[in-house]
């Protein structure tokens, strides 16, 4: 896959979610470094993040890419994953059998210092007509998407008040 997947039409919608909250003293603040080792390990270990996953196999790997399959019982879906360094994470996933092509990006936003978000942006070529069938599935999986992003940002969380993502040497 070179460079992004073009959408003419289908499902698109982002949200953002607050990393560090000055005011709230109940969470503890994380890095830009720690953040994006989290990102990262999200797509090089997906089954810390998706319980639902039974496997990943990374088939290819550079510093700026992967490229892996994902299996769910029966289902195979092969994706690719761009890092650009400290910044964003882009997944992307092209037609193959019954799935539509799809993306999404997870970016660092910073518009004040150490006051992070991650904009979660996803695409996909299905409908996204507002009196189609579509639409109410589309609402649904917004939904999802929405509740399995806030599981991404606790676990990453997690595995910082764990010490997990400490700068390898």
């Amino acid at each position: 896959m070179n460079g992004r997947i073009r959408y003419h039409a289908g499902m698109r919608f982002h949200h953002l979610i607050e990393i560090n909250d000055p005011l709230n003293p109940l969470i503890d603040p994380l890095t830009r470094a720690q953040l994006w080792r989290g990102l990262v390990l999200r797509a090089e270990a997906p089954e810390l993040f998706m319980p639902h996953l039974d496997r990943c196999e990374i088939l290819s790997r550079n510093e700026q890419a992967l490229t892996r399959v994902l299996h769910y019982g029966n289902v195979s879906i092969r994706d690719e994953v761009r890092f650009t360094p400290q910044q964003e994470v882009l997944y992307q996933v092209p037609q193959q059998d019954e799935i539509s092509a799809s993306s999404l990006s997870m970016r660092i936003e910073e518009p004040q210092p150490e006051r992070f978000y991650v904009r979660f942006e996803y695409a996909d070529s299905s409908a996204d007509d507002a009196d189609s069938m579509d639409a109410y599935y589309n609402q649904f999986r917004r939904s999802a998407y929405y509740e399995a992003d806030l599981d991404t940002i606790r676990t990453i969380r997690q595995f910082a008040a764990e010490g997990r993502l400490q700068p390898s040497h």
